[in-house]
């Protein structure tokens, strides 16, 4: 190959050796390359004591993989030397050779399966690809696959983050949404996702995906343990989205790649006709559509998971720093609740929201809300100490606000505020009696206390600036006060007209 003018790495790349090798090589005459290959050959091997064992076991079973032969070596031989299980895998190959004893593979038998009924079947499966960003790193993502075992029509859902029993259900929902209905029958591998255990064909699944089977009725069958010939089309589907629509595919966020997914769906997954069918997935997808069950959607509820808050009021997630409202920390093991809806982070503590960001697919990023850094606490107080001196009894009253501000801590102002304006438009007893009634009903509400006043307000008499009495009279109350039924004198129009005739004759 030199000699025909090959370069050293084209050499090297054909015989599939390194070029170092191929150098050495080179540099012997023919006799020095004659002489090595004989030494080769006649080279002493180390594990050459334990042929005939090896030999013996091999005859006897002679399937046996060269690590269980590595590990026999080692319990019948106490002397057995420390080598590399690549010796031991050079050595049985050597000896297979050289005694003609090769593995024996048993090939499964396998049978082709009839073309299932329209609406019958749908075989489902999970997979993950790393993709490259926009700046050149890599980021592993994960997809839901689902396949019509009949018309071949596909859906696929990707996520960053790895499946949980939540998500899968949550990729089942959108799935038969898609496909605009439900098979008969779902088949699926053993996958941790959908089951605690499983015992010769006695299923136990998890709680999650239990309830919600009970809610969408579909049969559920699971494969047998590394058996995915089982389920074919999913898993040639799986391999034809990686080999077709991720490979060289840049990712730059989820929603993104999903909504490129939708699109290749549409021209290519599902409009293309099928290899082996030669009908496309979608022209039979409407076949069998009026087969499937009908969808109906299920309210997916989504619950926080615990995230620790850092003492500089932050929480990580997925390699970015989310800000926290100053005074979240309180010290160790301080925690808050996280969940993603749409594209949001919603942060909470104690069930209560603290605040919201939109989510960040970078990493090593800060994202920071600047009205975090205000520190609100002080005004507050200052609001509180003030309300506290404009009732008779401060204590009493500075008791009840902090029940306030525990109850409802995100609407603390506001109800600061509805508290000042009442307490300046009642009589200072009415404002101390509706305070007894909140304090000893545990009202914490600044409604409920200004509807407490307005209640006082009318069950008492008021009066004029001059001191009059004024009583208010309800026509539709059904009593009348004293007095409300007295008719007043009436002057006669002839007295009148005696007073004018006087008048006119002086």
């Amino acid at each position: 190959m030199e000699r025909e003018g090959q370069s050293t790495s084209q050499i090297s790349k054909y015989l599939v050796i390194n070029r170092r090798t191929v150098k050495k090589y080179l540099a012997m005459s023919e006799q020095q390359y004659e002489d090595f290959l004989i030494k080769q050959s006649e080279r002493k091997k180390e594990l050459l004591p334990y042929e005939a064992f090896v030999k013996e076991r091999l005859r006897l079973y002679q399937d046996t993989p060269c690590a269980q032969m590595h590990d026999w070596l080692k319990e019948y031989h106490s002397d057995f030397p420390k080598v590399n299980p690549k010796t031991v895998f050079n050595f049985v190959n050597w000896v297979r050779s050289k005694y003609s004893l090769p593995r024996i593979n048993i090939h499964r038998q396998h049978h082709p399966v009839e073309e299932l009924p329209y609406g019958k079947q749908a075989q489902i499966d999970f997979g993950e690809y790393n993709l490259r960003t926009s700046t050149g790193t890599r980021i592993k993502i994960f997809f839901f696959v689902l396949v019509l075992s009949r018309s071949r029509f596909k859906y696929v859902w990707f996520t960053d983050s790895y499946f949980t029993s939540k998500l899968a259900i949550q990729a089942h929902e959108k799935a038969f949404e898609y496909i605009q209905g439900i098979p008969d029958e779902t088949v699926y591998d053993q996958d941790k996702i959908f089951i605690v255990n499983e015992n010769k064909g006695d299923v136990v699944l998890t709680a999650e995906f239990r309830a919600y089977t009970r809610e969408q009725t579909f049969i559920l069958h699971f494969c047998r343990k590394a058996d995915p010939q089982s389920k074919g089309k999913v898993e040639n589907t799986v391999k034809y989205i990686k080999q077709n629509f991720l490979y060289n595919r840049t990712f730059y966020n989820i929603d993104t790649l999903n909504d490129d997914a939708m699109g290749w769906l549409g021209r290519t997954a599902n409009a293309l006709p099928h290899a082996f069918t030669q009908k496309a997935p979608c022209s039979e997808w409407i076949i069998e559509q009026p087969f499937l069950k009908p969808y109906t959607a299920i309210m997916l509820k989504s619950e926080s998971v615990a995230y620790t808050v850092r003492k500089d009021n932050t929480i990580s997630y997925k390699s970015n720093l989310y800000s926290l409202p100053l005074g979240t920390y309180t010290g160790r093991g301080c925690v808050v609740g996280l969940r993603a809806e749409q594209g949001e982070l919603i942060l909470s503590k104690n069930t209560i929201e603290l605040c919201r960001h939109e989510i960040d697919y970078g990493k090593g990023k800060k994202i920071i809300n600047t009205d975090h850094k205000r520190d609100k606490t002080g005004a507050i107080d200052e609001m509180i100490e003030q309300l506290c001196s404009l009732m008779e009894n401060p204590d009493q009253a500075k008791q009840w606000m902090a029940g306030i501000r525990t109850d409802k801590p995100r609407y603390i102002r506001d109800q600061l505020l509805i508290i000042k304006k009442t307490a300046e438009q009642a009589a200072p007893a009415l404002i101390n009696k509706a305070l007894d009634y909140c304090m000893n009903n545990k009202i914490t509400s600044a409604m409920d206390f200004k509807a407490i006043v307005k209640g006082y307000e009318q069950q008492e008499p008021s009066q004029d600036t001059n001191g009059t009495k004024i009583i208010s009279i309800n026509p539709l109350g059904g009593a009348l006060p004293e007095g409300a039924m007295v008719q007043p004198e009436k002057s006669r129009i002839e007295d009148y007209q005696i007073i004018f005739k006087n008048n006119n004759q002086s």
